[in-house]
């Protein structure tokens, strides 16, 4: 350990670089967002109700089932129509919870029709895969009643995975600029990076984040060919330096190497299996409890809504088994960095910077249950730490 260093000491002085005003802030933005995951999951139970009370897809299904019956053509009604009901009953909880909040706190600077336009263009685009994953599960559901559980869950994994691929290609370019990181003591530090832990290193790409937030960011995406790692313009208009960038882009490559993607594709995967399972033994239960009528059981499409109530219960209780899943590969993506870049002070800085969206320092049992990273202090310290042990040589 070098001597005299003090971890604790030095990650207190890192922490402290900020006014007490702003970790005020930022413990009041952040344990806000808890509070938002309990209302926003009433008000999809409160929207699916309204939808299934109405009797409306029933009345969609039976209209589509007078013609010759298609299960798909039955989904893709009930997809095409329960979407665009509940996206407008939820757009008021939406706007507030993330646009109006967003601006309050300053984590944004884009107009409301930014992102109202971005909003309907992702719900417009997520209808298709949706219908193709809703139509797979209605087909499981009535050749393998007992097990379509089971196979929903291998479906999600898989769907989860080609998401992934497809992202970077066909996705993300429709809301963001991604553009070559220019020539430079940037570019060739993170080419140098990339070829020393083996990622692809032809798509080092900066975008243009700070038209949706002003977080700082960075990101890796993409499986394979697809590969790609991006920097926020954020991380530059504040003043990231070349150690901020060897920590924050060694953190992201570590995601990359270690095969995150496919670690959590396995572990949604596995949540999704849990989910169903749990859509089938409760289905009845909550169709009776919503008072709908029409809705003829499981494998009717019409009683879409149903599975959304449940899967947001579901999804609400699980948060805490997610969050970990997520915390476990952050910490592992920090390591990652720290050994192969051995940049703690660099890491520490970036960390820094994102305290005025997540709170630095919560309860253990409040980062258990909502944070789906390790806290900043937690980080901050494991840097330090590693700074204690593995001091650079000198020049």
């Amino acid at each position: 350990m070098a001597q005299g260093f003090d971890p604790v000491a030095a990650t207190a002085a890192y922490l402290a670089q900020l006014p007490p005003a702003l970790h005020d802030k930022a413990k009041a933005y952040t344990q806000g967002g808890h509070w938002l995951l309990l209302w926003g999951t009433l008000v999809a139970i409160l929207v699916a109700w309204i939808v299934l009370r109405t009797g409306v897809l029933v009345r969609v299904r039976s209209a589509v089932e007078r013609g010759k019956p298609r299960l798909w053509l039955a989904v893709a009604a009930v997809v095409v129509v329960d979407g665009v009901i509940e996206l407008v009953l939820s757009l008021p909880w939406d706007a507030y919870a993330h646009w109006w909040r967003e601006r309050l706190y300053g984590l944004t600077s884009r107009p409301f029709g930014g992102w109202l336009s971005e909003h309907l263009t992702a719900n417009l685009i997520g209808i298709v895969p949706t219908i193709v994953l809703a139509a797979i599960l209605y087909w499981l559901v009535r050749r393998a009643p007992r097990t379509w559980w089971l196979w929903g869950g291998v479906l999600a994994g898989v769907g989860s995975l080609v998401l992934s691929l497809l992202s970077p290609v066909l996705l993300e370019p429709i809301f963001n600029t991604y553009t070559p990181a220019p020539p430079g003591p940037v570019r060739d530090e993170v080419v140098a990076m990339a070829k020393q832990v083996g990622v692809p290193h032809d798509k080092i790409l900066i975008y243009n984040g700070s038209k949706q937030s002003n977080r700082y960011t960075a990101n890796v995406a993409g499986v394979g060919a697809t590969a790609r790692v991006a920097m926020s313009d954020v991380m530059f208009k504040k003043d990231a330096d070349l150690a901020e960038v060897r920590g924050v882009v060694g953190h992201e490559m570590g995601h990359y190497v270690h095969g995150h993607i496919y670690w959590l594709a396995l572990a949604y995967g596995l949540m999704a299996l849990v989910s169903f399972l749990i859509v089938d033994r409760t289905f009845g239960l909550v169709l009776r409890w919503t008072g709908a009528k029409g809705v003829r059981g499981l494998a009717d499409p019409a009683g879409l809504p149903v599975v959304s109530i449940i899967l947001a219960v579901v999804t609400l209780i699980g948060t805490p088994v997610q969050n970990s899943v997520t915390r476990a590969v952050e910490a592992d993506a920090d390591r990652f960095s720290l050994t192969h870049f051995n940049e703690p002070d660099g890491l520490a800085k970036a960390l820094v910077k994102t305290i005025e969206y997540r709170y630095d320092s919560p309860s253990r049992l409040e980062e258990i249950i909502f944070y789906d990273h390790p806290s900043v202090r937690a980080r901050v310290l494991r840097c330090m730490q590693w700074k204690a042990t593995h001091p650079k040589s000198a020049p």
